[in-house]
């Protein structure tokens, strides 16, 4: 498990930076996209840590809080592109 998290977390970074050099509004959307969906997996997995008890909830709540605002910052990114897009 530590290691999936590990690709997806780190994958979020990847896709953040490939959609800051996105060439059109809809590569930008499409890369957040696929960093939102990483970023989805993360949490999964940090939940599952925890609600399966394989980690106490005092031993993630930084990671698992830092990974939902990082999800409300790119889910608002994806939002305000595509209200921009149809402009």
């Amino acid at each position: 498990m530590g290691k999936q998290i590990l690709r997806s977390g780190t994958s979020v970074g990847a896709h953040y930076r490939e959609a800051a050099r996105a060439r059109s509004t809809a590569e930008f959307i499409s890369k957040l996209e696929g960093g939102l969906q990483e970023l989805e997996e993360t949490i999964y997995w940090l939940e599952f840590i925890t609600e399966s008890e394989i980690s106490s909830p005092a031993n993630l709540p930084s990671p698992t809080q830092e990974a939902k605002e990082l999800n409300a910052i790119l889910t608002t990114c994806v939002k305000n592109a595509k209200a921009k897009k149809k402009l």
